[in-house]
């Protein structure tokens, strides 16, 4: 019977304008090269639009939850922005015109403050997506997907990806040169060069001018490494020429963002003002300079990136170590082939794309004034140089577990490879969960102490004066339905005319400048430039960390004082008194803990662990916000007083 069956295949009929599937991405064409399960399904990895979705998800919550770790950060950039809005702020020496180191290019209020971090935290997240995807496609996508977890979960990234500061802008930038200049350079790679040079330019030009030597390396390969380019001996004069020349086109491309950044600046500041030549002048030509605001020990960026970064930072320091014992002892995984005297080794391209980070390790660990904030633009480069010693790493258990058994198939099945790298990456991910854990309970208390003030606070001193509105429901509501809390208008406060006193504006110990106010707005526009004050130079600025007087405020005009008071090791001196002890004028309205960082334990101090065991181990004080009683009660009354008169 089945000698008779007969059957029929039906087809579909094929079309000249059917749409060809798309071509397959060759897993093994990236600089690294797995060894072992070649043709089995690639790993997983998340794809841009889920990446996106996952981290973006982490930064608008480091956006909501993360601390201000850096005053720069508050009178710098905040300052300016909330005087460009509402008029009045904060103004330091760098924003003063005599100066003008810190430019205006980069520029209800709680939900505005939240807003400038979201957005923040929208820029890093696509940038670092990008960088993501280009490794994953042009490195390793095994690499890859190390680099997504640890960007998307270190500590690090947590702080800086949020933070208001030129050098978070830089960090947005480089991360995307970076990844554009992960492809080797070859003549037919124009956009590599022009995406690469715009985006390091405007980290340099829009952000921190000193962020230009992250691209040190690029410029490098673009002038004299042959990258994805064979050129021999007798094409080489016209190659040389050709790459010279596209570098510098795009380098004149890229040097037109000084056009609108200059003129930003120029308007704001009354003169022509160049802000990143002001910058370089004054860090590194003067006889100022910024070791006036401090210096630390050489080590000090070593261990504030193990505070960071953890397991992270030593893999990333052992990247190009772990580069050349790869190229001794397991070789294929830079490339099947030995390259010939026209080409560039992998092993070279592979070096260049590691040198960023160890580059400006080295330029800022010699450098006597050192913060955190420096480091930022090379976060994501720290993390690219740790992900690729995992994967090397990774590489060399292999390369011994054939040695040893003489068998690459039970190595492509064996369990212990996975476990090293998954182990790796969750041990980085748990350190930095508890790290910023730590931060946000040991350390959020001025930022809870300020919501108190606006939400507490400062409503009901407006309900005591009757300075507070009671608003009606809505038209048409019916009267049993719960009518949602309407929002307070804080504005009638200034009648009380009341002063917040934080911290060194009262005269203490410390005898360094301090923020004095920019001009107060008439919203008089000259011009172009909706803020003609911000071009008075004030007369009680200086350049020299030298204390100024004029910029203090009597305690005794103090209606608020937010201190910090140490109970289990007190300290006072004349102009350092415990104020919240003095309980015959100040009055205690809202305390916060806040870890005394000296007398508690380094382990402790630096993680977060659950329960109260841990946090015994921790030496706490107080921040509080404090009421001077008749001072508040005065005015007040004062208020109370006038009203009944219009009354």
């Amino acid at each position: 019977m089945s000698g008779t069956t007969q059957s029929i295949r039906l087809r579909r009929p094929q079309t000249e304008n059917a749409t060809p599937k798309p071509k397959k991405q060759d897993r093994h064409s990236g600089i690294l090269q797995d060894q072992l399960r070649r043709s089995d399904r690639p790993p997983w990895s998340p794809s841009f639009s889920l990446a996106f979705r996952i981290i973006l998800l982490i930064r608008v919550m480091g956006a909501m939850y993360s601390n201000i770790d850096d005053c720069d950060e508050v009178f710098n950039f905040w300052e300016p922005l909330h005087y460009f809005d509402k008029g009045y702020g904060f103004q330091t020496w760098e924003v003063s015109p005599e100066y003008a180191i810190r430019s205006w290019t980069y520029n209800d209020k709680r939900p505005s403050f939240f807003a400038v971090r979201i957005f923040l935290a929208f820029i890093s997240t696509f940038c670092e997506v990008i960088l993501y995807r280009q490794v994953y496609e042009k490195v390793n996508q095994r690499v890859g997907r190390y680099l997504f977890f640890m960007l998307a979960f270190s500590a690090g990234m947590w702080n800086a990806s949020t933070a208001f500061l030129p050098s978070s802008f830089a960090m947005y930038t480089s991360s995307v040169a970076f990844a554009y200049s992960i492809a080797p350079s070859s003549v037919k790679g124009h956009r590599k060069t022009i995406v690469s040079t715009i985006m390091f330019a405007t980290g340099a030009i829009v952000g921190w001018p000193f962020a230009l030597a992250l691209a040190v390396p690029f410029v490098f390969e673009e002038f004299f490494v042959f990258g994805a380019d064979t050129v021999p001996s007798a094409s080489y004069v016209s190659w040389i020429s050709t790459r010279w020349k596209r570098l510098f086109g795009a380098g004149v491309l890229a040097s037109l963002i000084f056009v609108p950044v200059v003129a930003i600046d120029s308007f704001a500041y009354g003169k022509l003002s160049v802000v990143p030549w002001n910058i370089v002048r004054y860090n590194i030509f003067s006889d100022r300079g910024p070791n006036l605001y401090g210096t630390e020990p050489w080590n000090f960026y070593i261990l504030n990136l193990l505070l960071n970064f953890n397991v992270l930072t030593p893999l990333a320091l052992l990247s190009l170590p772990a580069l050349a014992v790869t190229y001794a002892v397991d070789r294929k995984r830079l490339g099947s082939t030995k390259p010939r005297k026209e080409e560039s080794s992998p092993f070279t391209l592979l070096a260049l794309r590691l040198a960023p980070f160890y580059l400006w390790l080295s330029i800022l660990s010699k450098q006597e004034h050192k913060e955190e904030r420096f480091m930022f633009p090379a976060y994501p480069m720290l993390c690219f140089n740790a992900a690729i010693s995992v994967y090397l790493i990774r590489g060399w258990l292999e390369t011994a577990f054939i040695k040893i058994t003489k068998s690459p198939y039970r190595a492509a099945h064996s369990p212990i490879f996975r476990s090293f790298t998954s182990s790796a990456v969750l041990c980085s991910i748990l350190l930095s969960t508890s790290r910023i854990l730590a931060l946000w309970n040991y350390y959020h208390a001025p930022m809870t102490l300020m919501y108190a003030l606006e939400s507490q606070e400062i409503p009901t001193l407006l309900n005591e004066t009757g300075l507070l509105p009671t608003p009606l429901p809505p038209i048409g509501t019916p009267k049993n339905k719960k009518v949602q809390q309407p929002r307070i208008d804080l504005s009638p406060v200034k009648e009380l005319e009341l002063t917040l006193c934080i911290g060194k504006f009262v005269k203490s110990e410390f005898d360094g400048l301090l923020p004095g106010h920019f001009r107060e707005s008439t919203n008089d526009t000259v011009g172009l430039w909706p803020r003609p004050e911000t071009r008075h130079i004030p007369k009680d600025m200086n350049d020299l960390n030298r204390e100024e007087p004029s910029h203090y405020v009597p305690v005794s005009r103090c209606d608020y004082l937010m201190d910090l008071d140490f109970p289990s090791h007190p300290s006072s001196s004349p102009l350092e008194p415990r104020y919240s002890t003095l309980t015959d004028i100040w009055e205690k309205i809202y305390c916060k803990p806040f870890l005394d960082a000296h007398h508690s334990p380094l382990l402790s101090r630096a993680l977060w662990m659950p329960g109260e065991k841990w946090r015994q181990l921790n030496s706490w004080g107080d921040f509080c916000l404090l009421k001077n009683r008749a001072l508040v009660e005065g005015k007040v009354q004062a208020v109370r007083e006038r009203r009944e008169k219009k009354n």
